[in-house]
């Protein structure tokens, strides 16, 4: 649960679009927006390299300080990501008041993959599901939600229902029992390429004599001294 915030100190932000974004960044800074309870929006930015410390230390609840002014709870909204270095590019967060439920997405994550029967004959564990929505108290929201799929076997799924949400926390969905968060199915058979039939040598008639006794393939040329197929049997003269 996040119970001990952690602070995070950040400085406002004058400088707006792509290219002071893109500048921030070469600084070492990461551009981000607090959400007030009023929806007012105050633009920050933030050391990148304390940034990637705190969230790497999972919290979901932080103080925020802007400017040395008095820190005020928020719960991160939103975190951008770049697409091939995984580095937070922009960091959006919800000030809350502590004494209100709010709603978050939380991870669901799996523990006991390897020790699931399933699993060691084969089987294929697919995770499905990897984020549910809930509500609570700011400092109930859990860091995770883990489901665990030590016992499952071949065949076996694991639905939302199964899972009891952590103290002080619901699950924002209208049927968990068509949530799957897991299944198990059968090894995956490879099915070997059919052998390559060979060519073969010859193609069907060609370089094949005809028969004694048979005619001549349509187009082959009659044997000398025999009509062609086709002709006429008397010549024609004058008279």
């Amino acid at each position: 649960m996040a119970s001990d915030r952690a602070t995070l100190k950040v400085n406002a932000r004058d400088s707006f679009g792509s290219r002071a974004s893109r500048r921030l960044r070469r600084e070492g800074l990461v551009p981000g927006v607090v959400y007030g309870q009023g929806g007012e929006a105050r633009p920050f930015q933030v050391s990148q390299r304390e940034l990637r410390t705190l969230l790497s230390q999972g919290h979901t609840l932080l103080d925020l300080e802007l400017d040395g002014s008095k820190a005020v709870p928020v719960v991160i909204k939103e975190e951008q990501h770049h697409p091939v270095r995984g580095d937070v590019v922009h960091l959006d967060c919800l000030e809350v008041r502590l004494d209100e439920e709010i709603q978050s997405e939380v991870p669901i994550e799996l523990e006991g993959t390897d020790q699931a029967p399933g699993v060691r004959e084969g089987g294929v564990l697919e995770h499905v599901t990897r984020e549910v929505t809930v509500e609570a108290l700011p400092t109930e929201i859990p860091e995770q939600i883990t489901v665990d799929v030590s016992e499952m076997d071949i065949g076996d799924t694991i639905s939302l229902a199964t899972v009891i949400p952590p103290a002080g926390t619901t699950f924002m969905v209208d049927e968990p029992e068509e949530i799957t968060i897991a299944t198990l199915s059968p090894p995956r058979v490879e099915e070997e390429p059919e052998p390559e039939v060979e060519e073969e040598a010859e193609l069907v008639g060609e370089g094949e004599e005809v028969p004694e006794g048979e005619e001549a393939a349509e187009g082959e040329e009659a044997p000398e001294g025999e009509p062609a197929e086709g002709a006429g049997g008397e010549e024609s003269g004058n008279d």
